[in-house]
């Protein structure tokens, strides 16, 4: 699988050009990034939280952390790192621990971190180990266009 299929089908109904960019298998977004020889900083990765009232998907720079503490009051919700076994459940059609950056396509409230909108191009897991999504910055923007924006992020 190069490209699950919730998110090949909705970049393809709104229009959104996209490059798969093959790369040596790798399970971490800094990993990810060094494999594809593109910089963390411009790979947007999810963050799956929850609370009482459910699921948030954080989306953040590969090179950094989601700043809990400020999501909790910002959001005014308790929420925490979710397991990894509600990831592989909620993007059942990804490789476990390759879930794409895409929560909306999930039915997952999405927020996405500021730190992503100036980029040119953005890359976005694809739903495996070995392949990354590029799309251009406007592009970026129609995909998670109607999301919260905010700082919900520092670098590490």
């Amino acid at each position: 699988m190069a490209i699950a299929e919730t998110v090949k089908a909705h970049l393809e109904s709104i229009n959104v050009d996209y490059e798969l960019v093959t790369h040596p298998r790798a399970y971490s977004s800094r990993e990810t990034a060094a494999a594809a020889e593109v910089r963390a900083d411009h790979i947007a990765k999810g963050v799956l939280l929850k609370d009482a009232n459910g699921y948030l998907l954080a989306v953040i720079p590969g090179s950094s952390r989601v700043r809990l503490h400020g999501l909790q009051a910002e959001l005014n919700r308790a929420l925490e790192l979710a397991p990894e076994q509600d990831v592989e459940r909620l993007f059942a059609d990804c490789d476990p621990g390759a879930a794409p950056c895409t929560g909306m396509l999930y039915g997952i409230e999405t927020v996405v971190d500021e730190a992503l909108a100036a980029l040119a191009g953005v890359y976005i897991e694809s739903g495996d180990h070995e392949h990354l999504v590029r799309v251009s910055g406007d592009d970026f923007h129609k995909l998670m266009s109607g999301l919260r924006h905010g700082h919900f992020s520092h670098e590490d």
